[in-house]
């Protein structure tokens, strides 16, 4: 490396002398980059950061393309009449279905929701049951009617468990009945709410489209004049997509408002140390207001200087993100600040080095010269290590991984070239112009040698070795973060738009069920029965599956099998007729006698459409999936649940050796936190080897290159016992963090270790006072770039930040107090006992 910038000393001299046309190539480049980047979009579909190849992932996509999501528009109209609020839907369904998308010259919606057929399925509701619930019904009936005749006896006793048992009964069977049977309208129980559902045309992951088309719906009811129709109506605009929208928005608008203002936190910080620092130098031991006003009227132009060749290079970076995978996902979105934070300290090392270099009288061009072999050197060789490190990420098959690595390590080597070659060249064309100076007397101060030890140097080795051994037994307790609920934000505006849709709706016992999509109707019967021969094999404790549902349980399509669901109505319907029951005066079995009557077997042309909806493909195919309901008692947001369920469905084989795979998003989930507990691991190993391999070539030294790594081990160790005391666990978003803090915080030991050698011994105190403050103000930069993380309505992406800044901060605490105390203890009592790098050779 010593060698490389040994040679490209004449390199950055031609910078420096061709500093306006190195600018003007710069300032194309990024407007190129930036023009590129603002086509970026986020995507927050976690289906698409696995690869795939895998089954889950592909049982996914033919589910959608084959059913498709059903995602709908809600509309919920509500007032005190139900009178007014079906004549404003009736009214609106007109309108909204002539409402045409002029980008894509079709409707907005293909078809709508809003009544439905009962009658007839009051009168054929058994028909449609399942044997299941069949068999619940006969068994509910024939306990009545035992429970009847022993209250004839006199000798009877009321058993309050058991009527509670036959009450709980009696509501699942009233359930199932709502369930097949509804109701004529989308109504709330007290039908002061009125849903109707449209179902879109265009792409759910097509934003503009989603914004557009509730947009115009929006306008469309305000058109409509709710109040016309009843005082106190209300129109609520729900449904899935609007969630889906409210979430995009909310994070494009997190991840801008935290750019902004981190951008502003990190620049502003930046300034006002070399303010400080440039007013303490020119003061001369005198503090004047001349002084102060002089360098607050520089203040900007330091701000550009700084600022401008960093947004350089996160144009360059995204623009590039861009062509590689034109969508950001919930990691890579955040990157914009943390690049900043994490760029500006190569900013920092090589602007104070600058002024360091004028202050001792060089000229522009030898100043830019011995900055860039020196410190340059330095600054490249933390920039390639922590790039190399994140580059090892692009290997992990997991998109959050691989992504990341890519992108940030992109940024870092971008970050690297626009402060070494781009901020030479400005900081050239503002000396020369007059609009800053750093000549000798008028810039940084310079440091004077100081014959100062490092206090109490085994003290503080000793404690941090102390700390060290807690952390390493400390480190099996830290626990991993499996409640996604947790880690979700909450959006208040679509809870309350939900929460008015949720009257009419209560889906909350059928969320995520798992489809297997089939090729033919006829492998339905082969999939069903290994899926209930998989519910059996479990013990209930553990067992996922709730039930599963297919059409052929519902509607039979064979005669055979319409025949035996005749034949079992018919038994229903003797049940039905035993004197116990028939002395019974009861609404329930009056519904059950009407529900019974079918005796004919019911062509498929006259079931009900939305009975046929849930089983109907895009193309109109139908019968050719299967439902499988998870146990609503067992969450899917508690991961290990997913996991669980994903063991029992997620791969199916029937008795003759065929293979299914179901898909849904809760097996996603499943598979990407598998695949992410799988390679964390051997990302982080990978990323230490390459840290240790990168320090080794950099230094050419064992010696050296351990001194540089050993903070860096230390720091890592203590945010583990940090996390563990201040119970903080591993999650699915910070695990993308922990590659990224051993390529950051190795910086901090690396950019000493470089300086100390350069110096030799008896120098820790100086090296302190200099790169030690610059190391301490890039660190501190670049958590103020996460910290921005921090901020964020998001859970994850804060915990992001939250791992991040601790992290960070661990590692720089290790290289500002247990490295130098290192050192001093390994110089010992005489400084110049040590060999200095040129004396080592």
């Amino acid at each position: 490396m010593h060698r490389l910038f040994q040679a490209l000393r004449p390199f950055i001299r031609a910078v420096v002398r061709r500093a306006g046309w190195v600018l003007v190539i710069a300032l194309l480049l990024s407007a190129g980059g930036f023009s590129l980047a603002l086509n970026l979009r986020i995507d927050t579909d976690f289906a698409n950061l696995i690869p795939q190849e895998y089954p889950s992932v592909q049982a996914l996509e033919k589910l959608r393309a084959t059913v498709g999501s059903a995602t709908t528009v809600d509309v919920a109209i509500q007032s005190p009449s139900f009178a007014a609020n079906k004549a404003f839907a009736e009214a609106l369904i007109p309108q909204a279905m002539a409402m045409q998308n002029g980008a894509a010259d079709e409707p907005y919606f293909s078809r709508y929701e809003y009544t439905r057929e009962t009658e007839f399925l009051k009168d054929n509701a058994l028909y449609f049951a399942t044997w299941a619930e069949l068999d619940s019904l006969e068994t509910y009936l024939n306990t009545r009617i035992e429970d009847a005749k022993l209250e004839a006896n006199p000798f009877f006793f009321d058993l309050d468990d058991e009527e509670e048992e036959e009450e709980d009964a009696g509501e699942g069977l009233l359930a199932s009945y709502n369930d097949i049977v509804g109701s004529e309208y989308m109504v709330s129980p007290d039908s002061t709410v009125l849903v109707v559902q449209f179902f879109p045309t265009g792409s759910q992951t097509n934003l503009g489209f989603i914004e557009d088309l509730y947009a115009r719906l929006e306008t469309t009811t305000a058109a409509l004049n709710p109040a016309g129709y009843h005082a106190d109506m209300q129109i609520t605009l729900s449904g899935r997509l609007y969630r889906q929208l409210t979430e995009i928005r909310a994070i494009q608008n997190d991840v801008l408002d935290s750019f902004g203002a981190g951008v502003g936190a990190v620049l502003l910080f930046v300034v006002l140390y070399f303010f400080y620092k440039a007013v303490r130098a020119r003061a001369g031991g005198g503090l004047t207001g001349r002084v102060v006003l002089t360098q607050l009227l520089r203040t900007p132009l330091l701000a550009l200087v700084i600022g401008l060749p960093l947004l350089m290079s996160l144009a360059w970076t995204f623009g590039v993100a861009y062509l590689a995978y034109e969508d950001l996902n919930l990691m890579t979105a955040t990157l914009g600040l943390v690049l900043f934070g994490l760029g500006i300290d190569y900013g920092i090392h090589f602007y104070a080095r600058y002024t360091e270099e004028r202050a001792r009288g060089r000229s522009i061009i030898d100043a830019a010269e011995e900055t860039f072999a020196s410190t340059g050197q330095a600054i490249t060789v933390g920039a390639l290590t922590t790039a190399a490190a994140l580059y090892v990420l692009m290997f992990a098959d997991f998109k959050g991984f691989s992504e990341f690595g890519f992108i940030a390590g992109n940024g870092i080597l971008f970050a690297l070239i626009a402060m070494i070659v781009v901020m030479p060249a400005l900081l050239a064309v503002f000396e020369r112009g007059r609009l800053l100076n750093f000549e000798a007397g008028e810039s940084a101060e310079v440091q004077q040698k100081s014959p100062r030890r490092f206090p109490l140097a085994r003290g503080l080795v000793a404690a941090s070795l102390a700390l060290v051994v807690a952390a390493l037994v400390f480190v099996p307790r830290i626990r991993f973060e499996y409640e996604f609920g947790k880690l979700e934000p909450d959006y208040p505006a679509w809870d309350a738009r939900n929460a008015v849709v949720q009257q009419v709706f209560n889906t909350q016992n059928r969320r995520n069920p798992a489809y297997i999509v089939l090729d033919t109707p006829d492998e339905v019967p082969a999939v069903v029965d290994a899926l209930r021969a998989t519910m059996e094999a479990e013990p209930d404790s553990t067992q996922m599956i709730e039930y599963v549902e297919s059409l052929q349980d519902r509607f039979p399509t064979t005669p055979e099998g319409q025949q035996q669901k005749l034949d079992r109505i018919a038994d229903i319907r003797a049940i039905l007729a035993d004197p116990f029951l028939e002395a019974e005066e009861s609404e329930e079995l009056d519904k059950l006698r009407r529900a019974a009557q079918t005796s004919a077997a019911i062509d498929q042309a006259e079931v009900p459409d939305y009975l046929k909806r849930r089983f109907t493909s895009k193309d109109g195919e139908i019968g050719s999936f299967i439902i499988i309901y998870p146990d609503p008692d067992r969450t899917l947001s508690d991961v290990r649940n997913s996991i669980a369920f994903s063991e029992e469905v997620g791969t199916v084989t029937t008795a003759d050796g065929t293979v299914y795979h179901a898909g849904s998003t809760s097996l996603i989930g499943a598979d990407m936190i598998r695949l992410l507990q799988r390679e964390a691991p051997w990302m982080i190993i990978a990323t230490f080897i390459m840290v240790m391999l990168l320090m080794g070539l950099n230094f050419g030294s064992v010696r050296w290159a351990a001194l540089a790594v050993l903070p860096l081990v230390v720091g890592v160790l203590w945010m583990l016992l940090a996390m563990e005391l201040g119970d903080f666990k591993l999650n699915f978003y910070n695990l993308v963090v922990l590659p990224a803090i051993l390529g950051i915080g190795n910086d901090a030991g690396a950019h000493l270790v470089h300086r100390y050698r350069e110096e030799g011994p008896g120098s820790i105190w100086r090296v302190l006072r200099s790169t030690g403050e610059h190391v301490t103000m890039g660190a501190l930069t670049t958590m103020l770039g996460f910290g921005g993380l921090l901020l964020s309505f998001h859970p994850g992406l804060e915990s992001m930040g939250l791992l991040a800044v601790v992290g960070i901060a661990t590692t720089l605490l290790a290289a500002l107090l247990f490295l130098p105390a290192l050192l001093q203890w390994l110089e010992g009592d005489a400084p110049t006992s040590r060999p200095s790098e040129k004396e080592e050779g």
